[in-house]
């Protein structure tokens, strides 16, 4: 029986689940698992169902790290207070860009050389403030020095810029010899406290429009909690190698045998999902033989 014989072409085309075929949700393979995996004459005789939904969960949780198109965005415009609030299910950011009037993003840096301490509240004498027998602290005079200060004097430059103008960066040529790289940029820069999860940003980005990449760990919600079909064996032999790492008294060359099959799956499903195609490689390799004027 067909797996699409259950649903006809109107319902899929006025539903909201387009292009759901390509993934299976994460109580399937749990089912799945129990059932091809698990029972009498199988290398996993018995096993409770509670400890394949937790390895279940943690195989989505690693390849959504490596190996799953993960990456969420939000976009926000800055306010005056030069913050954004990390989104509920954030892990790491991939990148934090803000978007000119042509669409187009441009990436900006972290600030590895601030940082957002918490200020002790000293007395005249220099002695700690304490209030209910803690020390009392406010917020950083070094961040707020840093968010104060003029990165750049062409904080609209970019604005209404075509992308693809030659003179992007002439207004700095031959200039500022020595200049570290890492710093040479004039998009703007950022801070991520975790402790607070706030985003600080760079005077010069208030009232951009800002685009936040973010990588999820696909539990946040039930809707999440799926496998693309290319990765549906690497989980399976995830949560077949974790099964028998835990029990006790299992050989160890099953152990390694299994190890050794869940990397490989891992691998291949890493290869099938970075969805390399031949004819968009080619284009790009036709630029190679350009020739540079100076």
């Amino acid at each position: 029986m067909g797996l699409l014989d259950n649903e006809t072409g109107s319902a899929y085309y006025g539903g909201s689940d387009l292009g759901g075929y390509q993934f299976t949700d994460l109580q399937t393979v749990i089912d799945q698992f129990m059932l091809s995996y698990v029972g009498e004459d199988k290398i996993i005789s018995n096993v409770k169902r509670p400890e394949v939904v937790f390895f279940a969960q943690r195989a989505l949780q690693e390849l959504s790290f490596d190996v799953f198109k993960s990456t969420k965005a939000y976009e926000i415009d800055v306010p005056s207070t030069l913050q954004m609030n990390l989104p509920q299910d954030y892990v790491n950011y991939v990148k934090i860009t803000f978007s000119d009037g042509s669409g187009i993003e441009h990436l900006l840096y972290p600030a590895i050389k601030t940082s957002n301490p918490q200020k002790i509240t000293q007395e005249t004498d220099g002695s700690y403030t304490f209030s209910s027998n803690e020390i009392q602290t406010s917020d950083s005079d070094t961040w707020s020095s840093f968010q104060g200060s003029t990165i750049s004097n062409e904080s609209d430059y970019f604005d209404g810029l075509d992308y693809d103008d030659d003179h992007l960066l002439s207004h700095v040529e031959g200039g500022r010899y020595g200049i570290d790289p890492a710093h040479a940029q004039i998009n703007g820069s950022f801070y991520i406290d975790e402790l607070t999860g706030k985003i600080h940003f760079s005077s010069n980005v208030s009232g951009r429009n800002i685009v936040l990449h973010y990588i999820s760990d696909s539990l946040g919600t039930d809707a999440e909690m799926k496998v693309h079909k290319f990765a549906e064996e690497a989980m399976y032999k995830y949560i077949a190698h974790a099964v028998i790492a835990t029990k006790k008294d299992q050989p160890e060359y099953l152990v390694e045998r299994f190890k050794r099959e869940a990397r490989a799956s891992k691998r291949q499903a890493k290869l099938r999902l970075s969805n390399i195609k031949l004819e968009e490689i080619t284009q790009i390799l036709r630029g190679k033989s350009k020739q540079i004027k100076h």
